[in-house]
């Protein structure tokens, strides 16, 4: 493979040297070296940074990504745990919709007033259940 320092690999990544220090405290990735003050990095870490990204944008934390690269930086991924991310995506991307719907049609609503739009009227039901389930998870045992 071969190594880059931290400037090159800044400029290849796209991602700040703070950050590449940060995931390296985090054990995300591993130095191999220095060049004076430059960590030095086998190439391979390019391949554990867009891993990286790819989990952070599919909503893992820190601590799930990382316990899914090997020490020597490859890919251990828990297929029933991409397949329960999955499916939490997908029910966002559903609750997403069904809003975006319902908020379109206020938006061109023909009705005088949205306190007189029945479809309004639901998504403020929709919303005002969800929220009040959501403070139930969060604080159990709270009325």
């Amino acid at each position: 493979m071969g190594s880059i320092d931290i400037s090159q690999l800044v400029k290849k990544s796209g991602i700040p040297a703070s950050t590449i220090r940060y995931y390296e405290e985090k054990a995300l990735i591993k130095s191999v070296g220095r060049v004076g003050l430059k960590r030095l990095f086998d190439t391979k870490v390019l391949d554990q940074l867009e891993f990286i990204a790819l989990g952070q944008r599919a909503g893992f934390a820190l601590g799930d990504i990382q316990s899914m690269l090997t020490t020597q930086g490859r890919f251990e991924v828990n297929r029933d745990v991409l397949l329960e991310k999955a499916d939490e995506i997908a029910k966002s991307v559903k609750q997403l919709v069904a809003i975006q719907r319902c908020l379109e049609h206020a938006a061109k609503c023909t009705a005088p007033s949205h306190s007189e739009c029945p479809k309004f009227q639901q998504l403020l039901r929709i919303a005002g259940k969800d929220q009040a389930r959501k403070h139930k998870v969060a604080n159990p045992g709270r009325g």
